[in-house]
């Protein structure tokens, strides 16, 4: 696929360690990381077939219990070609 975004929520507990949006290339990969207040997205170029692990780091900010939102991934030039993840909550104590 070709111009895929993918749009991870997050909990309103949890803040990026990296607060630097760019170009960033890993495991064969090219993509732009975009971090936004309660999200990050991931816009990728050309996304082959198989099986991909987007990981980046977050540091806990509070206790409670929270709501993560979900994570969609749509391509961009064929939006009908979408899909998402469920939402869950995150308890922190």
């Amino acid at each position: 696929m070709e111009y895929v975004h993918l749009k991870d929520m997050r909990a309103s507990c949890f803040e990026p360690v990296y607060y630097l949006s760019g170009y960033r290339y890993s495991a064969g990969l090219g993509y732009y990381q975009g971090i936004k207040d309660a999200s990050m997205n991931f816009f990728i170029d050309y996304l082959r077939k198989g099986t991909y692990v987007f990981e980046y780091d977050l540091v806990v900010s509070q206790k409670g219990d929270f709501s993560n939102g979900i994570t969609t991934m749509q391509c961009m030039y064929s939006p009908e070609f979408t899909s998402h993840s469920e939402g869950v909550r995150v308890s922190v104590k």
